[in-house]
């Protein structure tokens, strides 16, 4: 009975981690200022975001850097370091590698572009892989388009529930799950905009 138990337990937690979708939203302004551009500035914003289970990055990172110098000296200080190398060193590229892959814009850092898009994380789920069980990945975001020289704000789009894992299950680390959400929001966000120019 026990076994059967976890068994209904397992499957409901994989269907679960399978059916939510990325939305994808226009929440103010229209996309009218996009057509005829080619390149677009990009910057990226991490603040007040939200992790997991906690409104604020600052007490997720507090409590993983404790637990896990409680387990090994310094490894809790190695983590944090690369909790927030890895937005430069996989996330951005990744973002920036599938947004640009469809050849419509091209997004990266363009100063002298007219506009810029501000792509804003506000909550990030790591998720977890233990092999029997799994929580994938999945980042909500705030895009906002401003004039790149007065920073006026022309357009927004809200994107919730980006999905992050592997392909084949093995995404043990949660900084690659994590990179899988931002390279699914790139390609999601460039197919709408695509969508919204014809």
């Amino acid at each position: 009975m026990k076994l059967k138990r976890l068994f209904i337990a397992c499957f409901a937690l994989l269907f679960t981690t399978q059916v939510f979708s990325q939305k994808i939203n226009l929440t103010s302004g229209n996309l009218d200022f996009l057509k005829g551009q080619k390149v677009l500035n990009i910057e990226y914003d991490y603040d007040n975001m939200a992790v997991g289970k906690y409104d604020k990055e600052a007490d997720y990172v507090k409590e993983k850097v404790a637990d896990y110098n409680k387990k090994e000296a310094g490894k809790g200080d190695e983590w944090k370091k690369n909790w927030i190398a890895d937005r430069k060193k996989r996330y951005e590229p990744k973002f920036e590698e599938l947004f640009n892959d469809k050849g419509v814009l091209q997004a990266g850092n363009n100063a002298q572009a007219a506009y810029t898009m501000i792509v804003k994380t506000t909550f990030t789920e790591p998720g977890f892989n233990v092999g029997v069980m799994r929580k994938d990945a999945s980042v909500n975001f705030e895009v906002i388009f401003v004039k790149t020289d007065s920073k006026e704000e022309v357009a927004k789009i809200t994107m919730l529930k980006s999905p992050g894992r592997g392909g084949m299950g093995y995404d043990f680390d949660a900084g690659f799950r994590i990179q899988e959400a931002y390279a699914k929001a790139g390609k999601s966000l460039i197919h709408y905009l695509a969508k919204q120019l014809k």
